[in-house]
């Protein structure tokens, strides 16, 4: 069973009304490498200059320039310290370390570009849901509504260490965590201001209505709070939510509260089932299965010609590392996969870190060399190479026979991959109708959704915004009606 991009269940194939138009972030991270591994040592790749602010703000532009619709930016708490017990080969290949804080990319990035989206990875196992809240609500006020979080829980046990703590939450409970963590969240955002408060009358001295702000009461297992929220009703009032969670647990977290969820997947078939997973699961939590844009992550190899495109890819293979790729994934899963030998199948462990990563040792027999090929770039994210025709041809395949609705693409030498992209795919695509040709107004939301700057109201949130209050009724004593008539 299949459910069409307008929620409607149908046997055997989606059947969109109409060619339904991709949608496209940039999977970037503030640091070196991010996802293939090695390509840092290319020539051409500028990403040893993540540190310097034009390197973020010339590629806001140049994704402004090619009409994506955001910048998603990883991040991680930690480092990957599970691969030959340390981190000696992270330091060296630069695997996410070091790495810095992305929120502080953002107002520069607004203050460069007019429609880009901005998607910003925030753990809230080590966040405090007040503080938190309030920045959010300030980067959603100054990118006038362009601002999104992805939501994560976290799996590394190097985390926990660092913030004092002996090693990580259970799976379960740290999803339990989150879903108190969001609650707070939406009674800060949605229920402490009415959408009038601010008046901005100078006249009468009056910047804020006093009746339309109320005190937020928390007490939950997790979180207490008491008290004012500090920030006005922002553009978007929640930022746009976007999640990753595969495993059962997590499918249902998503699926309660995400408007965007990111999939991994390299076969159409399995990249199928996830679709109709997430949009089944959707529809029993009481939510539009259309509501929830669901992408899939891929890295984009592509030149003027197939054969150009083939030569890119020979050359950016010299310079890739697998053995890095591998350290990345040893901290995935929780093991370390240097004790195994190349053609030695990984057994699965049960592990508290990413489940439905983990769960393929238990489905399939996996080796390290396997591993290794699937990381040819140095990553393991499904590879596409190309002219921009055959790459053109490639995703609206994928797009129409899964029904995702867009695509997360990796860097591979930076910044040149992107430009690559807009040169070559981007022109395919439009001429055949599957990506906008300009921007539309408004908020992120808005944009991704096109049904306005906020949630709607068949999302959780709904149950904590905050209504007009009703004037209280007084009571009249008889005395008091009697000097009233008199």
């Amino acid at each position: 069973m299949t459910i069409t991009t307008q929620g409607q269940f149908i046997d055997e194939k989606i059947i969109p009304s109409s060619p339904k138009q991709i949608l496209l972030n940039a999977f970037d991270m503030n640091c070196v490498g991010h996802i293939n591994h090695g390509l840092w040592t290319h020539p051409r790749d500028q990403s040893t200059r993540f540190n310097q602010l034009d390197y973020w703000t010339d590629l806001a532009k140049t994704l402004e320039a090619g009409l994506f619709d955001g910048l998603f930016i990883a991040d991680i708490t930690g480092v990957y310290d599970v691969y030959q017990n340390g981190i000696d080969l992270t330091l060296k290949e630069s695997i996410q370390l070091p790495s810095h804080d992305p929120a502080t990319l953002i107002s520069a990035m607004a203050a460069a570009t007019q429609h880009l989206g901005f998607g910003v990875t925030v753990n809230l196992s080590y966040e405090s849901p007040y503080q938190f809240a309030r920045r959010f609500a300030s980067l959603d006020h100054l990118t006038r509504g362009r601002i999104g979080w992805n939501i994560v829980t976290g799996y590394l046990d190097s985390a926990e260490r660092l913030i004092g703590q002996k090693g990580l939450k259970d799976h379960d409970l740290r999803y339990e965590q989150a879903e108190e963590f969001l609650t707070l969240c939406y009674k800060f955002w949605e229920g402490s201001w009415e959408s009038d408060a601010v008046r901005n009358d100078k006249a009468n001295r009056i910047y804020t209505d006093p009746k339309k702000v109320h005190p937020v009461q928390h007490q939950g297992k997790f979180y207490q709070s008491q008290g004012v929220f500090q920030v006005s009703p922002s553009p978007q009032r929640t930022p746009v939510l976007f999640q990753a969670g595969a495993s059962p647990r997590g499918l249902n977290f998503a699926t309660r509260h995400a408007e965007c969820v990111f999939i991994g997947g390299d076969q159409v078939d399995k990249i199928k089932q996830q679709v109709q997973q997430i949009r089944g699961l959707a529809s029993e939590q009481g939510r539009d299965p259309s509501s929830i844009k669901i992408f899939v992550g891929s890295t984009v190899v592509t030149a003027e010609t197939d054969a150009l495109a083939q030569e890119k890819l020979a050359e950016y293979s010299r310079y890739a590392s697998p053995e890095a790729g591998l350290a990345h994934f040893s901290s995935s899963v929780g093991i370390d996969l240097s004790q195994f030998a190349d053609d030695e199948a990984i057994p699965y462990r049960q592990t508290n870190s990413i489940a439905s990563v983990n769960q393929k040792f238990k489905e399939q027999q996996i080796t390290p060399a396997d591993l290794k090929a699937q990381h040819l770039l140095g990553g393991r994210y499904p590879l596409i190479v190309g002219s921009g025709q055959t790459v053109a041809d490639r995703l609206i395949h994928i797009l129409d026979e899964t029904g995702i609705d867009g695509f997360n693409l990796t860097r591979t030498v930076a910044p040149e991959s992107h430009h690559d992209f807009i040169q070559w795919v981007i022109p395919e695509l439009q001429a055949r109708g599957r990506y906008k040709t300009q921007y539309q107004s408004g908020t992120l939301r808005h944009k991704l959704f096109e049904q306005g700057d906020l949630l709607p109201t068949a999302h959780p949130v709904d149950g904590y915004r905050c209504q007009p209050q009703q004037p209280k009724l007084q009571l009249v004593t008889e005395t008091a009606l009697k000097q009233q008539i008199a």
